[in-house]
This record gives C-alpha cells, sequence and structure tokens, in this order.
C-alpha cells in the first residue's frame, strides 16, 4: 500500500507539476481500498493507512485510512495494539487545557512521548525511542537525537 501511496503521489506531482495535498492522497487510497471490499476473494488489504503532511492551504494534516475505505482527518490519532487508551490519553489532551490552541513541536512531542508511557504503563527511555519530526520551518523530515530526546523526557518526568 505505501509503493500504491508513492506511485499515486508521483503521478500526481508528474501531471499537474506540484506535491499531492495530503486529503486528496487519503481520498484516492480510501478509494483504492473501497474496491477491495466488493469481493471476499479481493481482501487483502487489511491494512490501515497514516498520511501526514503540511497543506500549502491547510497546514499540518492528519488523516487516517480505514480498509474498508474509509478517511478521516484528526488533530490526534493512534492505531494498532491499545489504540483505544491511546485515544483517550489523547483526547484528554487535545480538548484539554490546550484546546483551540496549536501544540507547538516541543508540545506535540511531548504529548505523543508522553502518550506512549501511560498506554505501556512504563518509563520509556532515550535510546528506545525513535521520534521522527517535520514543522514548518524546517519542512524536511528528520530524526531527533537521543540527548533531545533526553530532554524531552526530562521535561515529561518534570512536569509530572
Amino acid at each position: 500500500m505505501v509503493q500504491k501511496a508513492r506511485h499515486t503521489a508521483a503521478e500526481f506531482r508528474h501531471e499537474f507539476g506540484y506535491e499531492i495535498p495530503v486529503d486528496y492522497l487519503a481520498n484516492r487510497m480510501a478509494d483504492n481500498f473501497q474496491v477491495y471490499t466488493q469481493h471476499a476473494y479481493m481482501r487483502p488489504m487489511a491494512a490501515m493507512l497514516m498520511f501526514v503532511g503540511i497543506d500549502e492551504e491547510k497546514g499540518p494534516c492528519l488523516y487516517k485510512n480505514d480498509p474498508a475505505g474509509y478517511y478521516v482527518g484528526y488533530k490526534a490519532t493512534s492505531a494498532g495494539a491499545k489504540e483505544q487508551e491511546a485515544l483517550n490519553f489523547l483526547e484528554k489532551k487535545v480538548k484539554g487545557p490546550n484546546a483551540g490552541n496549536e501544540f507547538d513541536a516541543r508540545t506535540t512531542v511531548q504529548t505523543a512521548v508522553g502518550c506512549l508511557q501511560t498506554v505501556l504503563g512504563e518509563d520509556l527511555k532515550a535510546r528506545e525511542l525513535e521520534v521522527g519530526i517535520v514543522t514548518n520551518d524546517d519542512r524536511k523530515f528528520r530524526l531527533l537525537s537521543v540527548e533531545e530526546i533526553e530532554e524531552h523526557l526530562t521535561a515529561i518526568s518534570e512536569r509530572d
């Protein structure tokens, strides 16, 4: 499915001359998923996709595709094991005291790491985590260093 999404994005860029909007890519992939629900013998796509990007018009966007062909935008979401616990945590944080406010990069990283710690029920070490980040200022994907992750973990523990 990742190859299909990359192919769709590349075709769009070739045809129109600019990067594919995140919501359009999520829509196209959801349509593709939906086709595979028409017949029982065509259901190998039991995968959930998340699309994260910075749209020129809408700003940061997050979309999640369901294997049935449904997609929706989120402010924060999760997938996989313990998904519901993570969603409950994120809902409290996003709708809590920061409701209506934009999260800066620091708050976003600390919220995500705090969510992992809460859901897994253990303190994480900086060497056990990989955190990738893209911001409006620096639109290139980069992984945070162990030292940067350690700073976030320290801030989380001091805050609690």
